[in-house]
């Protein structure tokens, strides 16, 4: 008999249960402190697994409690949100998807992964897949934008990240795909929303990178608090246990969002805790965080016959099998037992710098503002985000709330010693202070640039941050104008750059600006990244992985709409637009600009006849035509004219990257499977048909940018 089944046929149903229950824990100074319990339900074995409890120190001592004090001395599952770094932070996801480069995904889980277990963590609740097309939700921040195909293709990179090859080594954890699923178009943007969404909608552009997650391996999954069509995700038996568990053959572990099973009450399907509990273990989610439902409602179901003991032996199988997975049965004190060298932590942190710098975008560069001449004495440094170390942490800072940040200031000092800086805030981030407006536009005289800096609070984006009105908070606005008055006055160019969680509502801002970074947060090394992006040691590489909108009516707002039989018509009245502003956006899907001057020739797609069983070869001449060694950022789009169902305009198919000298000319080249152009027929089965198919390439989604050449798809 193995271990697990053995330790099944050994446990009373208390022990069952605190298998299936996750609760959050502290750690004070008398030692560790359980959230509604006391260390004896460790003891004791009425609770199994922890959240947020970080240390080599409390979790090895909390770890010896499950291990040499319990009865069947099982070890915990420790978890934490780790959503972009542990101690070391790195960009926010919306941010790192704007690298548009799996590679460096992956990379920055895989670190996060080795300092997370080194404190003593073997699992993470990310990365999160939920594809956002409404920048009023906070949880825009931890994401990769609007676009199915980007989120698989990082739902693929993360996984693989965080739990490597082997899941029992040392420095891997445990990845949670996250929130099973449609949790990013709730109703009007609004955290914890209703979510009322087609199936055509569900199947095409929200499961998609759940898919590939769970393709990839990952361990867990956890359910979203929404509910979705009237049914919440907690207790979705169609889709956690037909979908996740029968048709894509998921194994692993449903873990419950934090006190998920017990707002089944509220959304009004569940009377009590123990129909709520009911509802979820028949759905099939195995641990129950923070709602105590399965320890106090599945006692009584069991008796009721509203559950089985094989229900729950089932569940706690799975969580066994993951913590033998993880290697803790063999060596419980493995992951907290690593000590990190000094030089591990600084090629951390020379990564994180790296990866800042590749996240901002260069939205505008009129004149070639940017990179700041070599030349250049005196910078005014303004606005209430230029000396805000603490704010580049963004929204999930997870262990690293302590670290030390670069600001935008430090970085500028640093790579600028012989630049006279001169620093004010001019106004706050979200208030009204405006006494020191005067002053900051006073440095602006005899200054030969101003760098200014604004955006949201590193809090106005993320879980519980949803805004009506997603532009610059406070009277940053104000302020903003007024410094861009004073320096056209002077002659003097203006280096907008943008601190966020996600796009924001800007025109006026870009419109006046000479030059304008997205630098959304980058993390840890911030203010360097951005000072190598600004002097011209980086070139800017970054794209947009959502649509920026020129106004707040515009969201949501995507590139992959349908046409519908009215499209938009310059100078027709009957068409689909808006009165009062213009349908596109302000900033397309994949916008970025560079310090290079790239040109797209000579499209070439192969083969001109395709069947399903072909792989669809692209080629494309690219040349700099710039003076500055930089980035270009291609996206592979399809457009299928007339299919039996009406198909979105583009379709993205794939994307990549490649570095030119200045003057340099190169073939990019890229493939991808004719069967990938199949798509959800009218009874929303696959369908591979026939016809002729656009094949565009383009460094954004903006139609006029692009190479196109059509091919035929025919039969095998």
């Amino acid at each position: 008999m193995s271990r697990i089944e053995q330790l099944i046929r050994d446990m009373t149903l208390s022990e069952k249960l605190g298998q299936m229950t996750m609760t959050a824990s502290g750690y004070a100074v008398t030692g560790p402190i359980i959230v509604g319990d006391s260390t004896d339900s460790i003891r004791d074995g009425s609770v199994g697994n922890l959240l947020n409890i970080v240390g080599p120190g409390p979790t090895r001592e909390v770890q010896k409690i499950a291990v040499e004090e319990s009865r069947l001395g099982i070890p915990l599952l420790i978890g934490l949100d780790i959503i972009h770094g542990h101690r070391t932070l790195f960009p926010l996801p919306i941010a790192e998807a704007a690298t548009f480069d799996p590679e460096l995904w992956e990379l920055t889980a895989s670190e996060a992964a080795a300092e997370g277990a080194a404190d003593g963590l073997a699992m993470t609740f990310a990365p999160m897949l939920d594809v956002s097309r409404d920048l009023r939700w906070g949880r825009t921040a931890e994401g990769s934008g609007e676009d199915a195909f980007v989120a698989s293709r990082m739902a693929q990179a993360k996984v693989k990240g965080f739990q490597g090859s082997d899941l029992a080594a040392a420095d891997r954890i445990a990845a949670c795909a996250k929130h099973f699923c449609a949790y990013g178009p709730v109703n009007a943007g609004r955290e914890y929303a209703s979510v009322d969404i087609s199936e055509r909608t569900l199947r095409e552009v929200h499961l998609p990178p759940f898919v590939a997650a769970v393709n990839a391996g990952v361990a867990t999954i956890m359910p979203a608090f929404t509910d979705l069509n009237g049914i919440p995700m907690s207790a979705h038996k169609g889709l956690l246990r037909d979908y996740l568990r029968g048709e894509l053959g998921f194994d692993g572990v449903l873990v419950s969002d934090y006190n998920a099973i017990g707002e089944l009450i509220r959304h009004g399907v569940a009377a009590d805790l123990v129909e709520a509990a009911v509802l979820a273990l028949n759905a099939g989610i195995d641990i129950d965080m923070m709602a105590d439902a399965y320890r106090k409602g599945l006692p009584i179901a069991l008796e009721r016959g509203l559950v089985t003991m094989d229900q729950i032996d089932a569940s706690v199988r799975r969580v066994l099998k993951l913590k033998e997975q993880l290697g803790l049965f063999d060596d419980p004190y493995r992951r907290s037992s690593r000590v990190e060298t000094a030089d591990a932590l600084l090629h951390r942190r020379q990564i994180a710098r790296r990866v800042a710098a590749k996240s901002i975008v260069m939205l505008k560069n009129d004149g070639e503002t940017l990179p700041l001449p070599r030349t250049t004495r005196r910078i005014a440094v303004l606005g209430p985000l230029a000396d805000a170390a603490s704010e580049m942490c963004g929204c999930w800072w997870a262990a690293g709330e302590n670290e030390p940040n670069v600001s935008v200031l430090a970085g500028l000092r640093h790579a600028m010693p012989d630049v006279e800086l001169r620093y004010a805030t001019g106004t706050s981030i979200q208030g009204d202070d405006q006494d020191g407006v005067d002053a900051a536009l006073t440095l602006i005289d005899g200054s030969e640039a101003v760098v200014l800096c604004v955006g949201e609070a590193m809090r106005m984006s993320g879980e519980a941050a949803s805004r009506a009105y997603p532009s610059l908070p406070g009277r940053q606005s104000e302020f903003a104008q007024a410094v861009l008055e004073r320096a056209a006055q002077a002659g003097i160019p203006v280096v907008s750059i943008v601190f966020s969680g996600r796009p924001l509502v800007i025109p006026e801002l870009a419109s006046r600006s000479h030059a304008l970074l997205a630098a959304w947060f980058l993390g840890t090394e911030a203010g360097n990244a951005i000072a190598d992006v600004v002097t011209g040691a980086v070139s800017p590489s970054g794209r947009t992985p959502m649509s920026w909108p020129r106004a707040l009516g515009q969201v949501p707002i995507f590139y992959g709409q349908r046409p519908s039989g009215r499209p938009f018509s310059e100078g027709d009245f009957f068409t689909s637009k808006y009165l009062d502003v213009g349908n596109e956006p302000l900033y397309p899907f994949g916008h970025g600009l560079s310090y290079g001057r790239f040109e797209l020739s000579d499209l070439q797609v192969t083969p001109a006849l395709a069947t399903r069983n072909d792989r669809i070869r692209i080629r494309v001449t690219v040349t700099n035509h710039g003076t500055h060694t930089a980035e270009q950022t291609l996206f592979i789009f399809s457009r299928d004219p007339v299919a039996s169902v009406a198909r979105p305009v583009l379709e993205l198919r794939g994307f990549g990257k490649i570095g030119l000298n200045a003057g340099e000319q190169r073939v990019f080249e890229h493939h991808f499977e004719a069967r990938d152009l199949a798509f959800l027929g009218v009874d929303l089965n696959p369908v591979f048909e026939t016809g002729d198919i656009e094949i565009r390439v383009g460094p954004s989604a903006d139609q006029r940018l692009q190479q196109v050449q059509k091919i035929q798809v025919v039969k095998s």
